[in-house]
């Protein structure tokens, strides 16, 4: 297995895409997600949340959020991570069992921080999407980027 190059503030521009790898949702691990964190029976019960505004069994918006999460983690390896600042957070359709989910990521601007030289607030545009290209969550969110001179390694102590 091949080691991502760690990306810093100088390797990225407007415009740049990231692409995750995919993931399958479970119903099982949806159900015992919601039954921890959102539990509604439109996310619990197959049979109840037929008669439901979603007609059936959808993901917490919660969930899509996590499984978000993982798959940009692994697909956007900032130097010191990923570190939010905010976001801006949609749920457009359900996501049910069984969808295979994908973020695409788009750098929509870099704003340099101007008291604090070592960092910049990216916005990114991540749109999570179903196997038919569905967008299942759209997140706006501000990223807090290091410039890689943040993370240059630094000398020992001098020996006299």
């Amino acid at each position: 297995m091949t080691r991502q190059q760690i990306l810093f503030l100088e390797d990225l521009a407007v415009g740049d895409e990231f692409h995750s790898a995919e993931q399958r949702l479970d119903e099982a691990q949806m159900i015992d997600f919601a039954r921890q964190f959102d539990p509604q029976p439109f996310h619990t019960d197959s049979v109840a949340a037929k008669d439901t505004f979603f007609h059936g069994l959808a993901a917490s918006g919660w969930y899509t959020a996590a499984v978000t999460m993982k798959l940009l983690a692994g697909s956007m390896p900032l130097g010191g991570g990923l570190i939010g600042a905010g976001c801006e957070l949609q749920w457009p359709r359900p996501t049910r069992p069984g969808d295979i989910l994908q973020v695409v990521s788009t750098i929509l601007k870099i704003v340099p921080s101007r008291s604090r030289p070592d960092r910049a607030i990216v916005t990114v545009e991540c749109l999570t999407r179903n196997q038919r290209a569905d967008v299942c969550q759209r997140m706006v969110t501000q990223l807090v980027v290091m410039r890689r001179s943040a993370h240059a390694p630094t000398t020992g102590p001098s020996v006299p």
